[in-house]
C-alpha cells in the first residue's frame, strides 16, 4: 500500500546541495511542504528558488543551521513549530567527511565527525520526535556503505557513520509500536561534490556518469516513504 505525501510537513538536512537537495526536490514535487536546512543561506535559498520555479505553489522554507551548534538546533525547533506547528518526516542528509589513517588523525577533526554525523542528528532526532510521534510521522537517515563495513583510510568517518546506525536502529525499536516509521539508506558513492572532491583529492578522473545519481536516491526515499 502507498499513501500521498502531499500537505505533509518535511525537513531535510543538507537539503543545500547533493542528495538532500535531490531529495528536498522530490518531497516538495510530491506535494509536501519543505524545510531546507544546511549551514549556507545562499545555496538554501538557491534551493527553493529552484522548487518554486517548478511549482509557484511550493511551500519551502530555508533555514541556516549549524546542527553542531544545539541552541541552533532550539531555534530550529522554535521555526517549525511557528511555521507549520509540527513535522511528518525528518530526513537526516547533512554531514562530514573525513580521510587518513586512524593513527595520523587528530582527535580534534574526530570530535568535528561526531559533532556534525552523530550529537547533531541526535539532538534534532530528539527535538522533533513528539511531532513524529504524535503524527505517526517518518524518519530517514541518509547513511554510508562505510556505516556497515568499516575499512583502513576512513575509520573515523567509518566510526561515526556505525554510531549513526546505532541511533536509527534504537530510534526505531522505541517509536515503532507508536507507529514511527525508520528508514536506514546506506549509500555507495554518488555524484556529488563531495564525492567530486575526493576524486580531485586523489588525482582520478571523475566519471560522475558511472556512479549513483543524487536523484536515484531521492527516488528511492520517496518511494519508502510512500
Amino acid at each position: 500500500m502507498t499513501h500521498t505525501l502531499r500537505n505533509q510537513i518535511a525537513l531535510v538536512t543538507g537539503a543545500s546541495s547533493g542528495i538532500g537537495r535531490a531529495i528536498a526536490i522530490a518531497l516538495s514535487s510530491q506535494g509536501a511542504g519543505v524545510f531546507l536546512v544546511s549551514r549556507q543561506r545562499p545555496s538554501l535559498e538557491a534551493v527553493a528558488a529552484e522548487i518554486h520555479e517548478l511549482d509557484e505553489q511550493a511551500r519551502t522554507w530555508a533555514i541556516p543551521t549549524d546542527l553542531r551548534d544545539a541552541a541552533a538546533i532550539d531555534r530550529l525547533r522554535e521555526a517549525v513549530e511557528r511555521e507549520t506547528g509540527g513535522l511528518d518526516i525528518l530526513v537526516h542528509s547533512a554531514g562530514m567527511y573525513g580521510r587518513g589513517a586512524m593513527s595520523q588523525s587528530s582527535v580534534e577533526e574526530f570530535d568535528e565527525l561526531y559533532k556534525a554525523n552523530v550529537r547533531g542528528p541526535f539532538v534534532l532526532t530528539n527535538a522533533l520526535l513528539p511531532w513524529l510521534q504524535s503524527r505517526q510521522g517518518q524518519l530517514v537517515f541518509i547513511n554510508s556503505s562505510t556505516g556497515l563495513n568499516a575499512r583502513a583510510g576512513v575509520g573515523q568517518f567509518s566510526a561515526t557513520q556505525h554510531a549513526l546506525k546505532a541511533v536509527a536502529n534504537v530510534v526505531r525499536d522505541e517509536v515503532n509500536l507508536d507507529g514511527v516509521r525508520v528508514l536506514n539508506m546506506f549509500l555507495g558513492r554518488t555524484a556529488t561534490p563531495r564525492i567530486k572532491a575526493l576524486y580531485e583529492r586523489d588525482a582520478r578522473p571523475y566519471r560522475p556518469d558511472l556512479l549513483m545519481q543524487p536523484e536515484d536516491v531521492a527516488a528511492m526515499a520517496v518511494c519508502a516513504l510512500s
